[in-house]
Parts: structure tokens; C-alpha cells; sequence
């Protein structure tokens, strides 16, 4: 018997525990060098890890979307704003796909 309703309340219950449990478990702020340098972290790990399959399988061959993923790469690494990043990358996967 599944009701629809006790799954949505379901998920909405687990999701407010997620976000406000931190809020009011821990008070003070972290002092310890390796949880601050973890948090700190935490958001690009989380860009990177969303981004980068669709860096590659959202092209229509994945050595456009490979070729943009190193030319991205070191464009940033020569600390290009993020804006000439994307638009370079677009570029080339573009000229890649009308190569290919």
C-alpha cells in the first residue's frame, strides 16, 4: 500500500532535519584546522562533481566535450575569469563538433 502523501512528508521531514540539525548542533564556531580546511572545500568538490560528466556526455562526442575540458582547465589554471572560461569552452566545442 503506498500513499504518495507519507512519501512526501517523508522527504520533507529528512530534508528540514538535514539543514537544521547543523544549525543546532553545533554552536561555536570550528576552531580545528582540518574540519575549517574540509568546509572550506566542500562547495567546489560539489561544483566539480556535478559539472564534470556533463563537461564530457552532454556534447554530441565526447572528445568535444574533452577538448573543452582542457582548454577550461588551462584557462583557469592562468586565472582567466570564469566568464572567458565558458565562453572559450563553448567555442571550442562548437568549432570541435563542426571539425568532427
Amino acid at each position: 500500500m503506498s500513499n504518495p502523501m507519507m512519501y512526501v512528508a517523508t522527504m520533507a521531514i529528512v530534508t528540514y532535519l538535514i539543514r537544521v540539525l547543523p544549525l543546532t548542533l553545533f554552536n561555536k564556531p570550528f576552531t580545528n584546522i582540518y574540519v575549517q580546511s574540509f568546509l572550506y572545500y566542500v562547495p567546489y568538490v560539489t561544483l566539480a562533481v556535478m559539472t564534470f560528466p556533463t563537461i564530457l556526455y552532454e556534447t554530441n562526442t565526447q572528445l568535444a566535450g574533452f577538448a573543452a575540458l582542457i582548454v577550461g582547465i588551462v584557462l583557469a589554471w592562468k586565472d582567466k575569469s570564469l566568464f572567458q572560461v565558458s565562453i572559450v569552452c563553448c567555442l571550442v566545442v562548437l568549432a570541435a563538433e563542426c571539425i568532427i
